[in-house]
């Protein structure tokens, strides 16, 4: 076989291995030592194997990713994201659909902290959507409002998903950080208009809620939550404002998290241990991938296939909406089967060529692809996030009724991402603005 053969026949390999739920970061990485020592002998794969992982693990950009992981985990063993449901819902609750409306914004402020979108969408769940179904909600509608809003913790900054592409792609992640920003403002904002038009045209979406509340209970309720908001504030206004790197981010707002518990007299040896425990499980996952799809961006680029599949799609066109179609379809496609960080590291080989040979502007590239792979956590047949709601209530729900109520949200996050395709300042603003 020629070395183009032998690059295609890997590439169907690890996919089949995927299928068959062989972990991915063990299927890239078989797959590919397997192939370069077809495309050239067995030392110099074995050779790739004792020198790669240690060099890349070594990458000062990647500490980002455990701190930010800690800091979210750390939020979370301290209780720093309890009430934000109810907090949001004393705010929130008068507007047609409130209680979807506050899961929305709680959502969006618990995955900003945690970074981590299964990780919202499991809590939310047994928090917000039972309240729903209390008050009559549409089961459609609430779980697929929990389902979808857990997404946004991948594009409202801290992402790991983010720092993952910056590391990958070599941008700044302090400026993949501020692009993510505003579109995953947006993404928030039209989640929350289609569910009060929809409760407007169709009341009984949702139940009455009557929420009654002083100013003093909106108060107390602030009291809870108003250290997630400082904590979020603290680490991006550092990163605007030049005073710290993201990397530093992550120590930082880390700290500051520790700090704030501290004051609370939340912070206990059993949540510091859990949170160490859960961030050393996260990273060892992640960097497993990370590995393994660094092996295969070395076999790919022994086998020429990155070469040949940007000709092939620039011999069609080399027209930017042409480039964003065909990329287009290939997350979607691909993130109904794949989850999100291995797809990313997945195709991010064959993909980011083809972006630079088009002359495309790659921080505004990667928001287009973390809001893509946002689409994939709920779209079926295996939309993860979705099964992670049915996991956590059980009968209560079917998942036809799930996919049924996310349906409406993956419409907005198309038109969500069709706004940062034909407004590019949308994810650029901010980045040029900083210090």
């Amino acid at each position: 076989m020629t070395h183009l053969e032998i690059g295609i026949t890997g590439i169907v390999c690890a996919l089949v291995l995927i299928a068959i739920r062989v972990p991915i970061g063990v299927a890239l990485g078989l797959v590919s030592i397997i192939g370069i020592s077809q495309l050239t002998n067995m030392h110099i794969a074995w050779g790739m194997i004792s020198a790669t992982p240690f060099d890349f693990a070594g990458t000062w950009e990647l500490t980002a990713a455990p701190m930010f992981l800690f800091m979210g985990y750390l939020c979370t063993t301290t209780h720093m994201t309890q009430g934000l449901f109810k907090a949001m819902r004393l705010y929130l609750a008068r507007l047609p659909g409130g209680l979807a409306v506050s899961s929305v914004v709680a959502s969006a402020f618990f995955a900003a902290a945690s970074g981590s979108s299964v990780a919202t969408s499991a809590a939310m769940s047994r928090i917000a959507v039972p309240e729903m179904f209390k008050h009559g909600y549409d089961r459609g509608l609430a779980t697929g409002t929990v389902a979808a809003s857990g997404t946004l913790g991948s594009l409202i900054p801290p992402s790991v998903l983010l720092v993952l592409y910056g590391v990958y792609a070599q941008v700044s992640v302090g400026q993949l950080f501020m692009a993510g920003f505003l579109p995953g403002i947006a993404s928030a904002l039209l989640y929350i208009a289609m569910i009060i038009i929809r409760v407007k045209l169709k009341p009984s979406l949702a139940g009455p809620t009557a929420v009654t509340s002083s100013w003093q209970e909106k108060w107390d309720a602030f009291r809870h939550i108003w250290p997630l908001p400082l904590l979020i504030g603290s680490v991006l206004g550092g990163i605007f404002l030049g005073i710290f790197s993201p990397t530093e981010a992550g120590a930082i707002g880390t700290s500051i998290a520790a700090l704030i518990a501290f004051t609370r007299k939340t912070l206990t040896q059993e949540a510091v241990k859990s949170a160490v425990i859960s961030t050393a499980i996260s990273t060892c996952s992640i960097f497993i991938i990370l590995i393994g799809s660094l092996f295969f961006t070395r076999f790919l680029a022994l086998s020429g296939v990155p070469s040949a599949f940007s000709n092939m799609i620039l011999s069609v066109s080399t027209d930017t909406w042409w480039i964003l179609l065909a990329t287009t379809v290939i997350y979607l496609v691909l993130g109904m089967f794949i989850d999100s960080i291995g797809l990313l590291l997945l195709t991010l080989p064959l993909i980011l060529p083809l972006i630079e040979g088009a002359d495309l502007n790659l921080i505004w590239f990667g928001i287009i692809v973390v809001k893509l792979l946002e689409v994939g956590l709920v779209t079926p047949p295996i939309g993860l996030n979705v099964y992670v709601i049915k996991g956590a209530l059980g009968n209560s729900v079917t998942l036809q009724q799930v996919f049924k109520g996310v349906a409406w949200f993956i419409l907005m996050d198309l038109i969500a991402l069709l706004l940062i395709i034909l407004i590019p300042e949308l994810s650029l603003y901010l980045p040029q603005s900083m210090l």
